[in-house]
């Protein structure tokens, strides 16, 4: 079991190396180091779930020590599971805004385009004119309705009580 203990710990801390190169990597080798972490973790999850049975094994005076350094170890790939997870992520979002950048720079815009938002904006200012016109009409309408509601209220409680 220390054998393997030790083993494993080694390739969480050569994982953890190869986090820092991922940082400095460029665009065409990222991936490469990104499959050789991924392949390098699976290999330490597998190694653990070996050594959690190991533990299990063990004397018992042993066995809660034991089961605690495995379980140190587990959370530490955990975090660098996540660690890598959350640079793919930024790594895609990094990716999808160039593209966008690019796209947005490819674009021409035409006299035609623009006249068309334009004489769309014009009909979305209009429209924005007649809702707030049909707005303010609701407002009267709304108080003249409540000011109704509260008189037959009053005289139903004036006359009926």
């Amino acid at each position: 079991m220390e054998g393997l203990y030790q083993q494993t710990n080694k390739q969480v801390h050569e994982v953890q190396s190869y986090m820092g190169h991922l940082e400095t990597s460029d665009k065409e080798s990222v991936h490469l180091v990104e499959n050789e972490i991924q392949a390098r973790i699976d290999n330490i999850f597998s190694n653990l779930e070996r050594l959690e049975i190991l533990s299990s094994k063990e004397p018992p005076n042993k066995r809660q020590s034991a089961k605690l350094r495995v379980d140190q170890l587990k959370y530490d790939v955990q975090h660098l599971q996540t660690a890598l997870r959350n640079f793919q992520h930024r790594r895609y979002l990094r990716e999808q805004q160039e593209r966008q950048r690019e796209e947005l720079l490819a674009r021409t815009f035409t006299t035609n385009k623009i006249l068309d938002v334009a004489n769309m904006l014009g009909l979305s200012n209009t429209v924005m004119r007649l809702i707030e016109k049909r707005a303010f009409q609701d407002k009267f309408l709304m108080l003249g309705g409540m000011a109704v509601t509260c008189l037959i209220m009053f005289l139903v409680v004036q006359y009926l009580t």
